[in-house]
């Protein structure tokens, strides 16, 4: 049966990881997040932004993402990004997110651009396509709830170390309470 499970959650996760390579619509992306009234002071007040429209994740125990995105300064796409996170603990399904990290100035921007970027541990519950997250790390802290995307509600948050992330949920069945980190890498245009 554990072999079985492992195999459909592997299955999946290819699964997800192919329709992320397939649809990369940033604009929608970026329109729904823009939707949200919570995040209006960042589209305002931000340096520039990282966003990724698709970001695959399975887990058997042991779990893993990755999603392909875009870096904008001034409105303008200055390069590709791309984000792969491990993470190991009661964790079990898949599902797919989109994901908008905001720079409140140049330092947190160069940061982010330098090539490899990290982000620390983060706690997550997913339920079909309506979502709770929380994440606390070394780069900030984010809460949020998402029933789809019209209805998004999103907890009031803050830049900490000069960033703020967002997730708003695309889909999936997901539990989990694990710890893990989030890799990402930086190509310039």
């Amino acid at each position: 049966m554990k072999k079985i499970l492992g195999l459909l959650i592997v299955a999946l996760f290819f699964g997800i990881s192919s329709a992320a390579a397939e649809i990369k619509d940033y604009s929608s992306t970026i329109n729904v997040f823009r939707d949200s009234p919570a995040l209006t002071k960042f589209f305002n007040n931000s340096y520039g932004y990282a966003v990724f429209p698709i970001i695959g994740k399975a887990g058997y125990v042991i779990g893993g993402s990755y999603g392909e995105g875009q870096v904008y300064r001034g409105g303008k796409v200055t390069g590709k990004t791309t984000v792969i996170e491990g993470s190991i603990g009661l964790q079990l399904g898949g599902k797919a997110f989109s994901e908008m990290i905001f720079f409140q100035d140049k330092r947190a921007y160069d940061e982010f651009t330098s090539g490899n970027f990290e982000f620390g541990t983060t706690a997550q519950a997913t339920a079909i396509t309506a979502a709770a997250e929380a994440r606390a790390g070394t780069t900030g802290t984010s809460a949020g709830a998402s029933a789809g995307p019209k209805t998004g509600v999103q907890a009031e948050t803050d830049y900490l170390k000069g960033m703020a992330t967002f997730v708003h949920a695309k889909g999936g069945l997901m539990y989990e309470i694990s710890v893990g980190g989030q890799k990402f890498t930086f190509e310039p245009l």
